[in-house]
């Protein structure tokens, strides 16, 4: 594994797999569909501390609807990316946390925000003169 930037090689590996027709093309198109969802990696980053609630993350996440949860939590949930926990209570009690594969996760996503967030001028400016044309 590399650290840092990406060499040639890797962009090479990257576009092959991207191009192909294959089962990892496929494969590697749904996990980048998943993650790239509006809700999934907001998710994501509201269970780095610990374990949440349904109504938590509904709550802490603006403008996510309960429909729209329920199907970020669930591709979460088969992808490997979070574990659901039903406690034996009444009323029923279900838990949210991320495993080790979602913390892997949480961990890749921090050079990308960062990122973002240090472009975020270059990309409204972008943005502005788009619109203008």
């Amino acid at each position: 594994m590399t650290t840092g930037a990406a060499d040639e090689t890797d962009h090479q590996r990257i576009a092959a797999v991207l191009a192909a027709r294959g089962e990892d093309a496929c494969h590697v198109r749904e996990v980048l569909d998943r993650i790239g969802d509006k809700w999934s990696i907001a998710v994501v980053h509201k269970l780095a501390d610990s374990p949440r609630r349904f109504s938590e993350l509904r709550r802490d996440i603006p403008g996510i609807s309960q429909r729209m949860l329920t199907a970020a939590l669930r591709g979460l949930e088969r992808d490997g990316f979070v574990d659901r926990t039903v406690h034996a209570a009444v009323p029923p009690r279900v838990d949210y946390a991320l495993t080790p594969l979602g913390r892997d996760l949480l961990d890749s996503t921090w050079p990308l925000m960062n990122w973002v967030l240090g472009h975020t001028d270059d990309i409204r400016a972008a943005r502005r003169e788009y619109d203008a044309r």
